[in-house]
C-alpha cells in the first residue's frame, strides 16, 4: 500500500516549519487577576484553553424564568460552552426613579445560577446601549426625549443616567463573576460602538467617544467588575478599541467583531452598505482583519450570524431557507478557516417581540431563523449546529493553531479550496475544505494532500472525498482521542465526538449518506467489524496502524480495535440523533465526563449513580435508544422510568422509548374551542362628549427633543410620560358661522409600519395605513361631511399606533404629532384651544410591573384592564371577532378558556390570526394580559404567534383578549384559532406554578 505523496514543497515546508518553530506570543490578562487570560490563539479560563462557543439569547424576550432552564439545557446539549446575554435598560427602568431586578423575568440572576449549574460560561452584555432590535436599542423611553442630551457620548447629563443604571447592574451581577465563583467570564463595555476613530485608516481619534469609553471602563472597575472588558465592532471597517491597533484611550482587553454574511435582516437591501452585493453562500475574509486589528488576541466574532430578523413586511415564517442546515455547515466551518477561536452566535434562541419591546422595523416574532425556534422547538438547523459544536468540544488542539496554508494546491481538483490550521505544540492539523467558489452547487470529488507525523500523504488511498455544492468539511490529521494518547492519523470522514469510557474510547465518524470514508488509527494492530454492512476486508494492517475503508449508509458501522478504540460510522441523519450529555458542570466537558446517547429528539442531562445511568430528554414517537456508558453501568432510567434494555455485542445499552399517548394531532382536537366571545366598543374616545377630564394636558410650548414640532403645543407622547403602544390625542377647537374650519392637516410620527386614524366629533375622516419606507405619515382631511358645533367644542381625535423607537442615533426621534393644523375656509391656519393625551395606564409609573414597560399602550381596553384576568365582562354583549363589524371603528373581544395539558408533555402552542388579505386593520392579541400577537394585514404576512407556557396557564383558565381597530369604513374581522406547534414527552415540566406571572385585574377607572 502506498501512503506517501510529494506535496508542493512550499506547503510541506510551511507545515513542518510551523510544527517545529512556533512564534512566541504574549499572554494577556487584565492586570487584576489571571483567572481569564488570552493570547494570539484563544481564551484561557483557569489555565485551560477553550474554543469559546457561545450563543445569544435575550431573557426579556422570553419573560418566563421557568423556561430559561429549558433553553439553556438545549444550548448545552448542542455542544455550546457559553451564552451571550444582552441586558435591556428600558426593561428594568420604566422611569428614571425605578430599577426593577425583582419582579418576574426582571430577576435575571436566576439565569446565571442555571448557567453555572448546567456548565455554561456567560459573555455578559449589559449596555448601557444594546441595539438588539429592541425598542430604542434598549434605551428607556424617558432617556430618549432629549432631556439627557445626545446619547452615547461623554456628556454629564447622559452620564448621570447611565451611571445610576450601570452601577446598580454591577452591584446586582458582581456575585456571578467568575472571579467570585460565578459563570461570567467577560463583560462587554457598550455595544457596536465603533467610533474610536474619525478616520480608522489615519487613526484620527474621536475624543468624545474615547472619553465615554474611558469613563465606562473607569466606573466599572470602581464597581469591582474585575473580569476582562470586551467590545464588539459593528463591521470590519471601524477597527475600534483594540490595544493592538491603537493606544489613544478607551481600548478594551479583548477585541470583538460582529458580522452577518447573509444579512441580519430578511430585507437584503439593508446590508449592501456593509456586505456589498453578494450572492448567497458567499464567504468573507476575517483572517486579514484580525491580523491587522487584534494580532496578539484571539480572533473573536462577538456576533456571528445565527439567523436574520424578519421585518414587518417580510415573508411569513422569516427567511429560514436562506440560512438553513446547509448554511450552518458552510459558514460555521469557514470561521475555523479564518482561525476564529471565539464565537457568539446571534441568535441561538430568538424569542419574541411581545408587547412593544421591538423597534419599528421588526415584527412581533424574533424567531430570527435561529437554531432554537421561537416555539422552543429544535430541528435540522439545530442538529447541524450540534454536529459542529460537539466536534469543537473535542477538537481541543484547535484552541492553539496557526493558519499555515490557504489555497487550491491541497486538493487534486483545483475547484476545491483548502485551509490548513496546525497546532504548533502537538502537530495536530485541521483541513477546512469547500468549493473555491463558495456558492457553487457542483459535486466535486477529489483527494487531499496532508502532512502527518508519519509523513506527507494523499488521502484517501481508495476512492475520493466529496464536496456537494455549498457544503464544507473539516478533516483532521494527528487527532488525539481524548487524553488517551491514541490518535487518528488522518480521516476523510468528519469526527462528530469522542467519549472516554475508561475501558474503551469511542470515536463517532460521519459523512452524508452514500459517501465513502477512510481513516487510519495509529498503533492499532487489528480490528473487528461488530455491526453494519462492512466486513473485515475493510480493515488493512499497516506499519503505522489499522487503515479502515467504509461505506456510509443509514445503518451504522461499529468497529472495535485491539487498542480499545471503538469507531462508529454513521450518516448525517443518524449523526443528528447523537447526544453527548456531560456528567458534571464543567463547561470544557472532558471526554471522560460524558456518555453517548443515540435516538431521542433531545437529550438534556445524564448522571451515573452506581450501576444506573439516569438520562433526561424528549421524544415524540416510538424511539430506539442506544447508550454508550462505562462497563459497570447495567441499567437505564429515562425521565425517571426504568427502561427495559439489552446489551449489544459491542457493549452498548439498547432499549425503546414507547410511543407517546398524546400527539399534536390528538391534542388539537382536545383543545377548548375559542368561542363564547364578549365584545365592547374600544374607541369611545372618538366621540365629542367623551369625558377626557382625567387625561393629561398636552400643553408644553417648548421641548428638549432634537426634532421640534411644526406646530405647538408639543404633541410628543414622550413629553408626557407615554412611550409604548397606542397613543390617543384629543384636540378641541371652536367653529362659528364666521369662522368655520374646512379641514385639517396632520403629520404624525410613529416609526416604520406605524399608522393613525382621524375623527372629528366621532365621524371618521381618514387614516394613514402605514409604510415600511416612511416612519412619518401625512393626512389632509376635509370636514365637509361633518356637522361642527357652533355653540360648543369640537374634537379632532387621533389614534396612533407607535411601533417603538429606532436604534442608535435615531432613538431620540419623537412619537406623536409633528403637525396638527386646522385649515380655515380661506386656506389659512386656525388654532386648537386645548389638547389632551392618553397612553398606558399610569404612564412610566407602572401599575403592574411584572409584565413591564412595553406590554400596554393607551387603548381604552388597556387603560381599563379589560385584557387582564379577572375583569368582569358579564354586562358585555356576545360577539365573535370572526363575525367582525363594519365601519372605521375599534372593538375589544374577550373569552376565557380552560387548558388541561397532560402531565409529562412539553407542548408548544400558538394562536393563528386570520384576516382578509390586505385588510385595513390592526389587531392585537392578549393572553392573560400579555400582548403576544399583532397583525397589520396590509403590511405584514405573519399569521402564527407562539405563546409560552407560564403566559398560558396550562392547567387552568386563560383570558384571551383581542383588539381590532379598523382603518376603513369597510370594517373587518379576525378569526382566532389554536395551532399546535409541537408535542413531546419531556423531562421539562410546563405545568409549573406561573400564577405570579399573571397578575389579575384591579380597578383602573381613574385612567378612563
Amino acid at each position: 500500500m502506498r501512503l506517501w505523496h510529494t506535496v508542493s514543497s512550499a506547503v510541506a515546508i510551511a507545515c513542518l516549519a510551523t510544527h517545529s518553530t512556533a512564534q512566541e506570543w504574549p499572554l494577556h490578562d487584565n492586570g487584576l487577576n489571571q483567572i481569564v487570560q488570552w493570547d494570539h490563539y484563544s481564551v484561557i479560563v483557569n489555565g485551560e484553553r477553550l474554543f469559546l462557543w457561545s450563543g445569544e439569547l435575550h431573557l426579556w424576550r422570553i419573560p418566563v424564568p421557568e423556561l430559561w432552564r429549558d433553553i439553556l439545557e438545549k444550548v448545552k446539549a448542542a455542544g455550546f460552552n457559553g451564552i451571550g446575554l444582552y441586558e435591556h435598560w428600558g426593561w428594568h427602568a420604566p422611569n428614571n426613579e425605578t430599577l426593577d431586578f425583582e419582579t418576574g423575568a426582571h430577576n435575571f440572576a436566576q439565569a446565571f445560577e442555571i448557567a453555572k449549574e448546567i456548565g455554561l460560561y456567560i459573555i455578559y452584555r449589559p449596555g448601557p446601549y444594546s441595539n438588539a432590535e429592541a425598542n430604542g436599542g434598549g434605551f428607556p423611553g424617558w432617556l430618549t426625549t432629549g432631556e439627557y442630551g445626545p446619547l452615547r457620548d461623554d456628556s454629564e447629563k447622559y452620564a448621570s443616567a447611565w451611571t445610576r443604571y450601570s452601577g446598580a447592574v454591577a452591584e446586582y451581577v458582581r456575585p456571578y463573576l467568575i472571579t467570585n465563583g460565578g459563570p461570567i467570564i467577560m463583560w462587554q463595555i457598550e455595544n457596536e460602538y465603533g467610533l474610536q476613530w474619525l478616520d480608522p485608516d489615519l487613526k484620527t481619534p474621536n475624543h468624545t467617544a474615547i472619553n465615554y469609553m474611558e469613563l465606562l471602563e473607569q466606573k466599572h472597575r470602581e464597581w469591582d467588575i474585575d473580569i476582562p472588558f470586551t467590545a464588539n465592532n459593528p463591521n470590519m471597517g471601524t477597527r475600534s478599541w483594540s490595544k493592538d491597533y491603537g493606544s489613544v484611550g478607551g481600548e478594551v482587553d479583548v477585541y470583538g467583531l460582529d458580522h452577518y454574511p447573509a444579512c441580519w435582516t430578511c430585507n437584503l437591501a439593508q446590508c449592501l452598505s456593509v456586505n456589498g452585493q453578494v450572492e448567497p453562500y458567499t464567504v468573507f475574509d476575517y483572517y486579514t482583519h484580525f491580523n491587522e486589528v487584534s494580532r496578539t488576541q484571539p480572533s473573536f466574532l462577538m456576533e456571528f450570524q445565527g439567523g436574520s430578523f424578519n421585518p414587518w413586511d417580510g415573508p411569513e415564517g422569516g427567511c429560514k431557507d436562506n440560512m438553513g442546515p446547509g448554511w450552518v455547515n458552510l459558514f460555521f466551518r469557514h470561521n475555523l478557516a479564518q482561525k476564529v477561536t471565539a464565537v457568539n452566535i446571534y441568535m441561538l434562541y430568538g424569542g419574541t417581540n411581545w408587547g412593544n419591546i421591538g423597534f419599528p422595523e421588526v415584527g412581533t416574532s424574533y424567531d430570527y431563523s435561529a437554531p432554537i425556534h421561537e416555539t422552543r422547538l429544535i430541528g435540522d438547523k439545530y442538529n447541524e449546529a450540534k454536529l459542529f459544536g460537539l466536534f469543537m468540544r473535542v477538537a481541543r488542539d484547535f484552541s492553539k493553531v496557526e493558519r499555515v496554508g490557504n489555497n487550491t494546491n491541497y486538493a487534486t481538483d483545483k475547484d476545491i479550496f483548502t485551509t490548513e490550521l496546525r497546532n504548533p505544540d502537538t502537530g495536530a492539523a485541521f483541513y477546512v475544505t469547500r468549493h473555491e467558489y463558495s456558492p457553487s452547487t457542483e459535486i466535486t470529488r477529489f483527494r487531499l494532500h496532508v502532512t502527518t507525523d508519519i509523513g506527507n500523504l494523499t488521502i484517501p488511498t481508495k476512492g475520493s472525498i466529496t464536496i456537494n455544492g455549498t457544503e464544507s468539511k473539516v478533516l483532521v490529521t494527528d487527532f488525539f482521542i481524548g487524553s488517551s494518547g491514541k490518535k487518528v492519523t488522518y480521516t476523510t470522514l468528519e469526527i462528530l465526538t469522542v467519549v472516554d469510557l475508561e475501558d474503551r474510547q469511542v470515536v463517532i465518524f460521519w459523512a452524508p449518506d452514500g459517501e465513502d470514508g477512510e481513516f487510519l488509527l495509529k498503533d492499532a494492530k487489528s480490528g473487528k467489524v461488530m455491526s453494519g454492512n462492512a466486513d473485515n476486508k475493510t480493515l488493512s494492517m499497516t506499519r503505522h496502524g489499522v487503515l479502515t475503508n467504509v461505506a456510509v449508509g443509514n445503518e451504522k458501522t461499529v468497529i472495535e480495535y485491539d487498542h480499545d478504540v471503538q469507531a462508529v460510522v454513521v450518516d448525517r441523519q443518524s449523526a443528528y440523533k447523537f447526544w453527548a450529555p456531560t456528567l458534571n458542570n464543567n463547561p470544557l466537558a472532558w471526554e471522560n465526563s460524558t456518555v453517548l446517547v443515540h435516538g431521542p429528539y433531545l437529550v438534556r442531562t445524564a448522571e451515573i449513580e452506581g450501576n444506573t445511568v439516569y438520562v433526561t430528554g424528549d421524544w415524540d414517537e416510538e424511539t430506539d435508544i442506544e447508550i454508550w456508558a462505562p462497563k459497570n453501568v447495567k441499567n437505564v432510567s429515562f425521565n425517571g422510568s426504568k427502561l427495559k434494555i439489552t446489551k449489544s455485542k459491542y457493549g452498548t445499552l439498547v432499549g425503546t422509548l414507547p410511543a407517546p399517548e398524546v400527539t399534536a394531532d390528538s391534542l388539537i382536537t382536545e383543545l377548548p374551542p375559542l368561542t363564547n366571545w364578549k365584545v365592547a366598543d374600544n374607541l369611545p374616545e372618538r366621540l365629542v362628549d367623551y369625558d377626557d377630564s382625567k387625561w393629561t394636558n398636552a400643553n408644553h410650548m417648548t421641548t428638549p427633543h432634537f426634532v421640534p414640532p411644526d406646530t405647538y403645543p408639543v404633541l410628543f407622547a414622550d413629553e408626557y410620560g407615554y412611550q409604548a403602544g397606542n397613543i390617543l390625542w384629543r384636540g378641541r377647537f371652536k367653529a362659528s358661522d364666521e369662522s368655520m374650519p374646512s379641514g385639517a392637516y396632520l403629520r404624525v410620527i410613529g416609526g416604520l409600519a406605524s399608522g393613525f386614524s382621524a375623527y372629528v366629533n366621532g365621524e371618521f375622516l381618514g387614516a394613514w395605513l402605514g409604510s415600511m419606507a416612511n416612519k412619518t405619515g401625512e393626512l389632509e382631511v376635509s370636514f365637509k361631511d361633518v356637522k361642527l358645533n357652533t355653540g360648543g367644542d369640537n374634537v379632532l381625535f387621533v389614534i396612533q399606533d407607535t411601533m417603538g423607537k429606532e436604534q442608535r442615533e435615531a432613538a431620540p426621534d419623537p412619537r406623536g404629532i409633528l403637525n396638527a393644523t386646522l385649515i380655515a375656509a380661506d386656506g389659512s391656519a386656525t388654532n386648537f384651544t386645548l389638547w389632551k393625551v392618553a397612553g398606558n395606564a399610569g404612564g412610566n409609573h407602572l401599575l403592574e410591573p411584572v409584565r413591564g414597560t412595553y406590554n400596554e399602550g393607551g387603548l381604552h381596553a388597556e387603560r381599563l384592564g379589560w385584557h387582564l384576568p379577572g375583569f368582569d365582562d358579564n354586562d358585555w354583549e356576545s360577539g365573535a371577532p370572526v363575525d367582525g363589524f363594519t365601519g372605521a371603528d375599534a372593538r375589544f373581544y374577550r373569552t376565557v378558556v380552560p387548558l388541561n395539558i397532560p402531565q409529562g408533555y412539553d407542548v408548544s402552542l400558538a394562536f393563528q390570526l386570520s384576516t382578509e388579505k390586505k385588510a385595513k386593520l390592526r389587531a392585537q392579541l392578549y393572553v392573560n394580559g400579555y400582548q403576544f400577537a399583532k397583525t397589520l394585514p396590509f403590511i405584514s404576512n405573519e399569521t402564527t404567534f407562539p405563546v409560552f407556557p407560564g403566559i398560558l396557564h396550562y392547567n387552568g383558565n386563560n383570558t384571551i383578549g383581542l383588539s381590532v381597530w379598523t382603518m376603513d369604513e369597510a370594517g373587518g374581522q379576525v378569526d382566532v384559532a389554536w395551532k399546535v406547534m409541537g408535542v413531546h414527552r419531556s423531562a421539562f415540566d410546563p405545568l409549573f406554578d406561573g400564577e405570579y406571572l399573571r397578575p389579575g385585574w384591579k380597578d383602573r377607572s381613574r385612567y378612563a
